[in-house]
């Protein structure tokens, strides 16, 4: 069973930046895919970003592509989500999500086995 505890979250106003933190609780080494999710109120949870703990890859949903970065750090059994360039579009309940590593990196969050507790994220116009 893996524990993912968020942190980070937060106000901001638009064209600011947030870093949002993800810790695991167990060295979670090349089995595991890291992602970030976000719900909105209404809305479904969809995917934002994703990362492989085994390499480099990474993978983001279009709207946020050269905004949002997702990294890691192996040592700390960490994953970020560095966030510039917000728009109020961005505000939602973000969530920290893991699964096991397979070769195509689902998007779907019913695909996901773990996830974090929820970190709010608003963004003022």
């Amino acid at each position: 069973q893996v524990q993912l505890v968020e942190s980070g979250g937060g106000l901001a106003q638009a064209g600011g930046s947030l870093r949002l933190s993800c810790a695991a609780s167990e060295r979670t080494s090349s089995t595991l895919a890291m992602g970030w999710f976000r719900q909105a109120p209404g809305k479904e949870r969809e995917f934002v970003a994703g990362t492989k703990w085994s390499d480099s890859t990474t993978y983001y949903e279009d709207s946020v592509k050269g905004r949002f970065t997702i990294s890691r750090d192996n040592a700390k059994n960490t994953v970020y989500l560095q966030m510039n360039s917000l728009k109020p579009e961005d505000t939602a309940v973000y969530y920290c999500a893991a699964r096991p590593l397979t070769l195509v990196l689902p998007r779907g969050a019913a695909s996901w086995n773990y996830w974090g507790q929820g970190t709010q994220v608003t963004v003022s116009s």
